[in-house]
């Protein structure tokens, strides 16, 4: 949602490299630059003169004319009012001191509320909480009956005592389903109520009247970050009329401009406190303004990485490795297919790669990467026999031959991605190292012999060898940063402050040409 923002930031903050001084008129046209591409993102107004001001006055002051490097600590104003714009620190979910909590979702037919009370739900029972849904939305045809597939997908139950359809009474239906939370032990409930396409009087007092039946601890506003300032303009709208507290950005994933979601925290004044993007349920998360900022200006996200593959990979699955990794024992292609999928669950790996720092300087190639690659490599090692997954050295011409015919792919397929897979367990044998496991950096240096196998050539870093063997970078109990990602390097958008982009190798991911750009 925010590439144009952020190749536009990266292209003003490169023309400031050169300079060893900053000149007023060099932060005069900085600032004129940088408000019309906030501007082009459909930011608000105000938003875009309080942000101006601010980096103005900050880039006058002593903190850059004394930098030893001023273009860098204008990257780094730019990056701190950034995150004040989106809220500061982020906040998070008020609970009531006597359960249930009540959370009232409003917004407008088409901006993801029933979606979200979905993705919501889940996420709360992952939190170790007993959530309920609520269907106060009678006005929308078959939302009720979504809110239930959506309920039932995410193991969440659903209190829905009317067909909807314009049947029934919603406050009637909000103010039923806190008795029944309370008898049935739910300690969360989440009242999705009705939308319309535009804010009218009979919504708004509808709205009120559900608040007033249910007594919110929080009234979240969602928002549909693909409108624009008629998104901001309908929170401000809701804020006045209902009173929300806070607010929920739909649709990240989406192509628009991003304003709404740099003006809403701003103009509103209430928290964004979660960010929705796709159409999974587990395509939702905490909202936090640094990060976000972060992104935006092409730094990364790598506490997000860290977090997501946290969750991919199971504890089971960690401390399996780890005792494998102490033991010595070696990397089966069994494991190898383990890491595999656990990196599926991470979601595309475009999006997983474009956390890294730096990476937005390879938009284009990220664009082109081809996920069905990985879906070949699983269809290959399920093609083996329990015994070659083992001991892949026992895989003759025949055998290749067989495991090729099996998994629909040529041989030349299945040789490469067992050259990857020795590259792999090389870098599983440093990993311990790497890792701080105990034990392991002893074995990696147990003899000098090893020591000089290990430095010849003088360089340490493992191969990436079969043309770039991505899912061999991700061994372990956690994917691994390429090497030469220091996130702590990092002195600015884009790679700034020497910071060295991976040496990824995108060939074997690309997604085939069409026929039109066939030779």
């Amino acid at each position: 949602m925010f590439d144009t923002l952020s190749d536009r930031l990266s292209g003003i903050f490169t023309k400031l490299r050169g300079k060893g001084k900053l000149t007023d008129a060099d932060i005069d046209a900085t600032a004129r630059e940088i408000r019309l591409a906030l501007l082009e993102a459909d930011v608000a107004l105000p938003v875009v003169k309080a942000f101006i001001f601010n980096v103005k006055e900050r880039a006058r002051g002593a903190e850059v004319s004394q930098a030893l490097n001023p273009a860098q600590q204008i990257i780094k104003i730019v990056h701190e009012e950034l995150i004040n714009i989106l809220g500061g620190e982020g906040r998070r979910l008020q609970f009531a001191k006597q359960p249930p909590t009540v959370i009232m979702l409003a917004g407008l037919q088409g901006s993801g509320k029933t979606t979200l009370a979905g993705k919501l739900s889940k996420w709360l029972k992952g939190q170790g909480h007993q959530p309920l849904l609520v269907a106060a939305d009678l006005q929308r045809p078959n939302a009720v009956n979504q809110l239930q597939v959506l309920g039932q997908r995410a193991g969440i139950d659903v209190y829905a005592p009317e067909p909807g359809n314009g049947v029934g009474d919603p406050v009637q239906v909000a103010k039923d389903s806190i008795d029944f939370a309370k008898r049935t032990a739910k300690d969360i409930v989440i009242v999705d109520t009705a939308g319309r396409l535009g804010i009218d009087a009979e919504m708004m007092q509808q709205a009120r009247d559900i608040r007033d039946a249910v007594d919110p601890d929080e009234v979240i506003f969602v928002i549909d970050a693909m409108v624009g300032q008629d998104a901001v303009q309908t929170a401000e709208a809701f804020r006045d009329g209902v009173g929300i507290t806070g607010v929920v950005l739909s649709k990240l994933d989406g192509d628009a401009r991003g304003g709404a979601a740099l003006s809403v925290r701003h103009v509103t004044g209430e928290p964004i406190l979660f960010a929705s993007t796709g159409e999974k349920l587990e395509d939702f998360d905490l909202f936090h303004p640094d990060r976000m900022a972060s992104r935006i200006l092409g730094m990364g996200d790598v506490l997000t990485l860290i977090e997501q593959a946290e969750q991919a990979f199971d504890e089971d699955q960690k401390e399996k490795m780890t005792g494998k990794l102490l033991a010595g024992e070696s990397f089966t292609l069994e494991d190898f297919l383990d890491q595999l999928i656990a990196v599926r669950r991470m979601g595309p790996i475009a999006n997983i790669l474009g956390m890294m720092p730096g990476m937005g300087q390879m938009k284009d190639q990220l664009a082109e990467l081809d996920d069905s690659h990985f879906d070949r490599v699983t269809a290959i090692i399920r093609s083996m026999t329990p015994a070659e997954r083992t001991n892949p050295k026992i895989l003759n011409g025949s055998r290749r031959a067989r495991i090729a015919n099996g998994s629909g792919v040529t041989v030349m397929d299945v040789n490469q991605l067992l050259n990857r897979f020795a590259d792999a367990q090389k870098m599983m044998k440093q990993m311990s190292g790497m890792m701080g496991l105990p034990g392991g950096r002893r074995k990696a240096t147990k003899s000098p012999k090893n020591k000089r196998k290990g430095t010849k050539g003088g360089n340490n870093r493992p191969r990436t060898g079969g043309g770039g063997g991505l899912p061999a970078g991700f061994p372990g109990g956690m994917p691994q940063l390429p090497p030469g990602l220091d996130p702590n390097a990092l002195g600015g958008a884009g790679g700034a402050g020497g910071f060295k982009l991976p040496n990824l190798d995108f060939n074997k991911l690309m997604k085939p040409p069409k026929d039109d750009d066939k030779p």
